[in-house]
């Protein structure tokens, strides 16, 4: 069983940069990838980054070049960088963990029933 909480989320200017945090309790090394997922008011919730078991990753398109996904197994936690941030990218960012094999890194931005562990979520506001 694997436990995410996330945390770094906050309120910031366009332009500035946040960093998110995802703790897993429990051995990541089981989940095939993990991902960054977030959802704004109104919509529905989409992949932002994701990376898999060997350090491949995979980003949305309006993150590429912006948003920087990391993990550090040794510490069980998930990272997401964010850097010149867009009023866009305001919504609740989750982590996930998917233990399910998928074909090609970018099926593992799907946020579909294969990810069996998700985080409560971090807001991240980004103010124009």
């Amino acid at each position: 069983q694997v436990q995410l909480v996330e945390s770094g989320g906050g309120s910031v200017q366009a332009g500035g940069s946040l960093r998110l945090s995802c703790a897993a309790s429990g051995y990541m090394y089981n989940s095939y990838c993990m991902g960054w997922f977030r959802q704004a008011p109104g919509r529905q919730r989409e992949g932002v980054a994701t990376i898999d078991t060997t350090g491949n990753t995979a980003y949305e398109d309006s993150v590429k070049g912006r948003f920087t996904i990391s993990k550090d197994n040794a510490k069980n936690t998930l990272y997401l960088q964010m850097n010149s941030l867009k009023p866009e990218d305001t919504a609740i960012y989750y982590c996930a963990a998917r233990q399910s094999e998928a074909s090609w890194i970018r099926i593992c931005l799907i946020p579909n029933r294969e990810y069996n562990h998700w985080g409560q979520g971090t807001q991240v506001t980004v103010s124009s």
